[in-house]
Parts: structure tokens; C-alpha cells; sequence
């Protein structure tokens, strides 16, 4: 199975994008995810781009899912091969 790469895209003191991170690490071995997490706070470009739209997930560079979270369409959507 070929390892897919996830970026979720965060700042710190961000419930939503903690609750994010465990949502992608509980799905990581499962679904072979190479998985990081960068803070839009340490990138100006980044933090414009998002601003407070945190959390932001990407799949292999394309954005899948911006905050609110919704775990089920994340994961469906992760899923698809």
C-alpha cells in the first residue's frame, strides 16, 4: 500500500486542532498516512492563507478538510484510495 502524506496544518493552545491530531493519529497505521503537523503561527504566508480556519487538513498537498472538523467525512475521505 502506497503511504499517502497528511498535513495537518495548526497553532498552539487549539482544541479543535488537538482533537484533529488524534483523530489522524488513530487512523495512521490503519490507513498507511505519513502524517505532520505545522504551525501556521511560525509561517506569515501560512498564517494569512488560514487564519483562523485552523484546523486545516491536507491530503498529499490538497486540502480536505478545514475547521470545524467533521471526524466521519475526514475519514471517509481518507479512505478512498
Amino acid at each position: 500500500m502506497r503511504r499517502r502524506r497528511v498535513t495537518l496544518y495548526t497553532r498552539r493552545e487549539c482544541h479543535l486542532c488537538d482533537q484533529a491530531q488524534a483523530l489522524l493519529e488513530g487512523l495512521r497505521d490503519e490507513l498507511a498516512l505519513d502524517f505532520e503537523t505545522v504551525d501556521v503561527d511560525g509561517d506569515a504566508a501560512l498564517r494569512e492563507r488560514y487564519g483562523e480556519a485552523v484546523p486545516v487538513i491536507a491530503l498529499d498537498g490538497i486540502e480536505i478538510a478545514r475547521a470545524p472538523i467533521r471526524a466521519s467525512a475526514v475519514e471517509a475521505r481518507l479512505r478512498v484510495r
